[in-house]
């Protein structure tokens, strides 16, 4: 046998023995699609830029692509933390400039585009990774972005990415008994199970949105996903998609331990394992994370753990108890396919609430737990003693109702 041959052969049956998810066919997300048609779509064209740090083709980011093109947007707009993503949650942003272009704050004092900043633009792009959670104010922003593109009567184009959940995996109570906040904005599930294209699609058709009925909208798609694929399955780089959320892991379960931020327990912040965290000051922690592992959650596991909490300028300057040992649990992921974030961070809620004294029980929930979870039947359901299966039965049906509504919009097999 002739020596190339043999290594041809070699090689065939290496790659056999390779999970699928490895030699997949890479995804290339919508900028990476546009940028490969050299951005026909913005030759000749004033257009405005909505992103921040997560806008990445390979390891280049868009704005650097376009520039290099000689195709600079006129202007750029930021959501919260900032055109670096290093800004931490809840601060303002003021304007700034970058590269010589203007960069208007979408989340200081208005949190939509200002009609004059559009005036002379002939188009809108939109470009944030999200993370798959309603209550992740990237998806807010862009609804807010669409209602100022269709009232100046821009055409929006969305350069669609991953949803680093899957696009298959949907849960959560769906938002519609409460106004709509910033951090709730649309009467969806927790885990939408979305991309943003399919969404902004979706908020303009189903009217979550009032005034969006002549919007342009476009969406750029990407080639080579899969609905079945979480994060590691694209065989792209994560960039950490704000200060708090630096690894996959963090995001993947985000959707279910970022309930915590409603209640006083900690959440890990304040750590360098922000959501892989979970406790209490003097907890019984060795009880909490028997109690998780009893529920036999697929793709997680729960260790009893302590850890102190400190301010992390830029990340989280002031944490629940800063300063103060906190008992709790660390969660390791052991199947990230498996894994199913908002049930999980269901069962930490309650396992949590149950392990405190009725004194600490009457001070757990805070203010922002029922737009958080988007219903007031978690924090009543905890408070009455229903099991964790209990809780998440009681979304069953909304889900599916979600589920047969969104397949109207849905780009990806």
């Amino acid at each position: 046998m002739r020596r190339e041959n043999f290594v041809k052969i070699l090689l065939l049956l290496l790659l056999s023995l390779i999970p699928e998810a490895v030699h997949a066919a890479k995804v290339k997300p919508g900028a990476e699609v546009l940028y490969d048609t050299g951005f026909a779509l913005l030759r000749g064209k004033k257009y405005g830029l909505v992103t921040n740090q997560t806008a990445t083709v390979g390891k280049q980011h868009l704005l650097k692509l376009l520039l290099a093109a000689g195709l600079p947007p006129t202007v750029i707009f930021v959501p919260e933390h900032g055109l670096a993503g290093t800004v931490e949650d809840g601060v303002k942003l003021g304007d700034s400039v970058d590269n010589g272009i203007l960069v208007r704050s979408l989340y200081g004092g208005e949190k939509r585009p200002r009609q004059a900043d559009l005036k002379g633009l002939d188009l809108l792009v939109f470009d944030i990774q999200d993370i798959g959670a309603r209550f992740y104010t990237y998806i807010s922003t862009m609804g807010l972005v669409m209602q100022g593109a269709a009232e100046a009567g821009l055409p929006l184009l969305v350069l669609d990415r991953p949803n680093p959940l899957g696009g298959e995996y949907v849960s959560g109570f769906v938002r519609k008994e409460l106004p709509a906040s910033f951090t709730s904005f649309y009467p969806i599930p927790v885990a939408h199970g979305m991309t943003v294209g399919e969404l902004a699609q979706m908020i303009q058709s189903e009217g979550f949105l009032p005034a969006l009925e002549n919007l342009q909208l476009f969406v750029v798609e990407m080639s080579g996903w899969k609905r079945r694929m979480r994060w590691p399955d694209t065989g792209l780089s994560w960039s950490p998609t704000s200060p708090n959320i630096a690894d996959f892991s963090a995001a993947l379960l985000y959707a279910g331990i970022g309930l915590l931020e409603g209640t006083s327990a900690s959440e890990g912040r304040g750590t360098d394992r922000p959501f892989l965290l979970a406790g209490w000051p003097d907890l019984d922690r060795t009880r909490v994370a028997a109690t998780l592992n009893r529920e036999g959650l697929p793709g997680v596991e729960f260790i009893a753990t302590s850890y102190t909490p400190r301010s992390i300028p830029g990340r989280s300057s002031a944490p629940k108890y800063r300063d103060r040992e906190v008992s709790g649990i660390s969660i390791r992921v052991t199947d990230c396919a498996a894994l199913l974030p908002v049930e999980t961070g269901v069962a930490v809620v309650r396992a949590l609430y149950h392990a405190l004294p009725a004194t600490d029980q009457q001070r757990f929930f805070r203010r922002g737990i029922d737009d958080l979870s988007g219903s007031l039947l978690l924090r009543r359901s905890v408070e009455k003693g229903m099991t964790a299966a209990g809780i998440t039965a009681l979304w069953r049906d909304e889900v599916a109702k979600f589920r047969e509504m969104r397949s109207l919009y849905l780009l990806y097999q």
